[in-house]
């Protein structure tokens, strides 16, 4: 990692990847939110990784159940870039339904409960579109009934969520 000089007023130099790109390496919390330079942050999700599609159902559904649904979406974003184009919209889906949840336990739930509608939305035009019901085990109705109850929430209370006991199944089921 790299640096260059930038505008930020504190004398820090911007991040910088291999590649020259800027890449913000502060450390972050579990909701994926920046942190001071030098406090301790939860592990970064790598980025780029190709994963089978279970493998990515499976992990994200472990950040999912620890409550760090920022990191979710990467596992998700990975899958929607390097999967095959016919999936695109059902990864897409996942990572808006993940950034959801992330902004509805940060405490932006009108932010929170539309991105949760939109995700849902994706998923099901998807699976509508494709006839795939339970793609890689995922439970297409669940997931969507889901986010619409805890979108219909976040309306109603206005208040932020707690991102693990607030999880979905991806595979259905209970927590």
């Amino acid at each position: 990692m790299s640096s260059a000089p930038g505008p930020y007023g504190s004398g820090r130099e911007r991040d910088r990847d291999e590649e020259g790109r800027a890449r913000n390496q502060r450390p972050r919390d579990g909701l994926g939110r920046p942190l001071p330079y030098g406090t301790d942050g939860v592990p970064r999700q790598p980025e780029g990784v190709v994963r089978a599609p279970e493998e990515s159902v499976s992990e994200a559904q472990a950040l999912l159940d620890a409550g760090r649904p920022f990191h979710a979406h990467e596992v998700f974003e990975d899958a929607w870039k390097s999967g095959p184009e016919a999936e695109r919209g059902l990864w897409k889906g996942l990572a808006q339904l993940a950034v959801g949840l992330t902004h509805s336990a940060r405490g932006n739930t009108t932010g929170g409960a539309r991105l949760l509608l939109r995700g849902a939305a994706a998923v099901s035009d998807w699976s509508a579109r494709t006839g795939q019901e339970r793609p890689y085990g995922i439970g297409v109705a669940e997931l969507v009934t889901w986010a619409e109850a805890l979108a219909g929430r976040l309306e109603r209370e206005g208040a932020a969520v707690d991102a693990a006991s607030h999880a979905p199944r991806l595979r259905g089921g209970t927590p």
